[in-house]
C-alpha cells in the first residue's frame, strides 16, 4: 500500500511536468525555463502555490495574484497521471517493463491533451518517443543473456514503428483516394487529408513500444472508441473533424492492459 501511495505521488509530480509540456510545446517554448508562471499576469508560481491536486484547491482554482481563473485541465492530467502510474505499477511491479510503458504514457498524455487543443501533436512527442521507445525496448535484448544480445526485442520494435505507421498512412491515403479523387467529395474543412501526419507518427510511436501486434490492435480500437465523439461533434457542431490522437492513445492503453482478452474474446481458442 505505501508503495502504491509513493507511485500516486511520483506520477501526480510527473503529471504536473507534462502540464508544463503540454501548454509550452505547441508554442515552441523551452519545457525547461522560464520556471512555471502565470499566464496571464506572468507572475512566478511559487514553489507551495505547485503541489498537484492541494494548491488547485487551497487556491480555488484561480491564480493567487491576478484572480485569473486555473484552467481544470491541470488537476486533472495530475491525477490522470498519477492513477494510471499506478494501473502500470499493479500490472507490471517495478519491473523494466513498468519503466518503458510510464514514458509511453507520458507521452500519450502529452499527446491527448496537446490534440485535443490546438490539433496537433509535437513531433518532439512522436518521433522523440519513437526514438526513446526504440532504444529501450532495444536494451532488454541483453535482459536475456547480458552476454549475447538478443535481436528479437529490437526487431519487434521496429516492426511496431513499420507497421503502425504504415498500416495508418495506408489507411488514409486509400481513403483520400477513393472520397476526393473517385467519388469527387469537396475538401473537408478544407483539408483533402483525412488523416493527419501527426496520428501516423504517434502510432507508430505506440508500436516501438509495444509491438506489431498491439499497435495493430490499437489501430482497429480507436476508430470504435471515437465513434461515438464523432457523431455528438456532428450533431452539435457539424464537423467532421475531430482529434484523433486521444482515441489512438486511448486504445493503446486498452490494448497494453488488456490485448490478449480482446484477442481471445474476438478469436476463441477452443
Amino acid at each position: 500500500m505505501i508503495a502504491k501511495i509513493i507511485v500516486f505521488i511520483f506520477g501526480s509530480i510527473v503529471g504536473s511536468f507534462l502540464n508544463v509540456c503540454i501548454h509550452r510545446m505547441p508554442k515552441s517554448e523551452s519545457v525547461v525555463w522560464p520556471r512555471s508562471h502565470c499566464p496571464k499576469c506572468q507572475k512566478r508560481i511559487p514553489g507551495y502555490d505547485n503541489i498537484p491536486f492541494i494548491s488547485y484547491i487551497l487556491l480555488k482554482g484561480r491564480c493567487r495574484f491576478c484572480k485569473e481563473k486555473i484552467s481544470l485541465r491541470y488537476p486533472l492530467v495530475e491525477l490522470l497521471t498519477a492513477l494510471l502510474t499506478v494501473a502500470l505499477f499493479n500490472r507490471f511491479g517495478l519491473s523494466y517493463s513498468f519503466f518503458l510503458y510510464m514514458v509511453m504514457l507520458w507521452g500519450l498524455i502529452i499527446a491527448t491533451f496537446v490534440d485535443i487543443r490546438h490539433r496537433i501533436i509535437p513531433d518532439e512527442v512522436s518521433i522523440g518517443g519513437l526514438i526513446i521507445g526504440f532504444i529501450m525496448v532495444s536494451v532488454k535484448g541483453f535482459a536475456f543473456n547480458p552476454l549475447r544480445y538478443n535481436f528479437h526485442p529490437m526487431l519487434r520494435s521496429l516492426l511496431g514503428i513499420v507497421v503502425g505507421g504504415g498500416i495508418i498512412y495506408l489507411t488514409g491515403v486509400l481513403f483520400d483516394l477513393v472520397y476526393f479523387k473517385w467519388l469527387k467529395k469537396p475538401a473537408i474543412n478544407g483539408e483533402t487529408e483525412s488523416m493527419g501526419g501527426g496520428d501516423v507518427k504517434l502510432l507508430a510511436m505506440i508500436g516501438a513500444f509495444i509491438g506489431w501486434q498491439k499497435a495493430l490492435l490499437t489501430f482497429f480500437l480507436a476508430p470504435f472508441l471515437g465513434i461515438v465523439v464523432s457523431i455528438a461533434t456532428l450533431i452539435k457542431k457539424n464537423d467532421h473533424t475531430i482529434p484523433y490522437g486521444p482515441f489512438l492513445s486511448f486504445a493503446a492503453l486498452v490494448s497494453l492492459f488488456w490485448a490478449d482478452k480482446i484477442i481471445q474474446l474476438i478469436l476463441p481458442i477452443k
